[in-house]
């Protein structure tokens, strides 16, 4: 995915009235931001964070969760969610893992960041997805809850790419196996 696979066109519909004085008056101003030709409040689009984990088991082999909801149900994912609200992405994922597949995590590390598209009732929202490899305290615990429909373990050669709900997942999975061969 690059730069110009990112665009405000599907924001037109849902952006058009300002969030300052509420006119119908709000248009992009830029690449980045949309703009109230009634009081000049601009709007920033920025991106939310996110954040995935990356699992493995004692065979080395990866954990892909299957999504139990749209965007993507039945597709695969790494387990992870939206950060919140005045919470570290580290806290963040522990708590979403937790809550998905009840594991602890240990500890985890840092691996890269993609830029993402997610589709949710109708509205497009920017992301920027933070992935981790993660240590659980044991898989023994392990159980689909939350929004995960299942789980499933994959060898590195063996990892269906084309049923992977998102292109920042996808890229995460790829540099992860890349990484992991050398």
């Amino acid at each position: 995915m690059s730069d110009s696979d990112f665009s405000l066109t599907p924001l037109l519909p849902v952006f058009q009235f300002c969030p300052r004085c509420g006119k119908k008056s709000f248009k992009p101003n830029s690449e980045k931001s949309f703009g109230c030709s009634n009081c000049g409040h601009l709007y920033f689009i920025n991106p939310g964070g996110a954040v995935a984990g990356l699992i493995t088991d004692s065979e080395g082999r990866l954990l892909l969760v299957k999504r139990a909801g749209n965007p993507g149900k039945g597709l695969f994912d790494l387990p992870g969610g939206f950060v919140d609200l005045g919470e570290r992405a580290e806290d963040a994922l522990k708590r979403e893992i937790k809550e998905e597949l009840n594991l602890v995590i240990k500890d985890l590390v840092y691996l890269t960041t993609f830029p993402n598209q997610y589709f949710y009732k109708d509205v497009q929202y920017f992301t920027l997805d933070l992935a981790f490899i993660c240590i659980p305290e044991s898989i023994e615990t392990i159980k689909a809850a939350d929004d995960v429909a299942g789980f499933e373990f994959f060898e590195p050669d063996q990892i269906p790419l084309n049923e992977i709900a998102f292109d920042s997942i996808r890229n995460m999975v790829k540099l992860f196996t890349e990484k992991s061969a050398k």
